[in-house]
C-alpha cells in the first residue's frame, strides 16, 4: 500500500471540473439543435467520456492506495468508493451507472441515443460537482 497521490487526484478533479464547465452550454439545448450540430454532439460525448474516466481513475486510485482490493469493474469503482467512505453511498449509487455510459461512448454499443446523452449531461452537471466536493473532502 502506497500513499494516495494527491497531485494525481487533483489533476483528475481538474479534468472533471473543466469538462463540467464545458458541458454547461449543452444543458437545456433543444434535442433537434443538438442533433443537427455534429461538433456539439461529438464534443459532448467526448467531454462526458473524459469526465467519467477521470472519476473512475480517482476511484480506483483512492481505493487501491488506501489498502482495499481493486474493484472488479468501473461500475464497482463507484460502489466501492461509497462503501469505504470516499463519497456517500447514495451518491455512489447514482453515479455508478455513468460507467455504463462511458462504455457505450467508447465502444459505441447499439449506437448512441441523443436523448440519453442530453440526460447524461443534466445528471453530470447535477451530481459530479458533489462528487468533486466529496473527493476533495476525503483528501483533507
Amino acid at each position: 500500500m502506497s500513499p494516495i497521490d494527491i497531485e494525481i487526484i487533483q489533476r483528475k478533479l481538474s479534468v472533471v471540473l473543466e469538462n463540467l464547465k464545458a458541458l454547461e452550454p449543452i444543458q437545456g439545448i433543444e434535442r433537434d439543435e443538438y442533433i443537427r450540430d455534429l461538433y456539439k454532439r461529438k464534443a459532448t460525448e467526448r467531454l462526458l467520456q473524459e469526465l467519467i474516466e477521470a472519476a473512475i481513475d480517482i476511484n480506483v486510485h483512492m481505493i487501491v492506495e488506501s489498502g482495499h482490493p481493486a474493484p472488479d469493474d468501473y461500475y464497482q469503482s463507484f460502489i466501492r468508493a461509497g462503501e469505504i467512505g470516499i463519497i456517500p453511498s447514495e451518491l455512489a449509487e447514482k453515479l455508478a451507472p455513468s460507467a455504463g455510459l462511458r462504455n457505450r461512448l467508447v465502444h459505441e454499443y447499439d449506437g448512441i441515443e441523443h436523448s440519453m446523452i442530453l440526460k447524461a449531461v443534466a445528471m453530470a452537471l447535477e451530481l459530479y460537482p458533489r462528487y468533486v466536493k466529496e473527493v476533495s473532502k476525503a483528501l483533507s
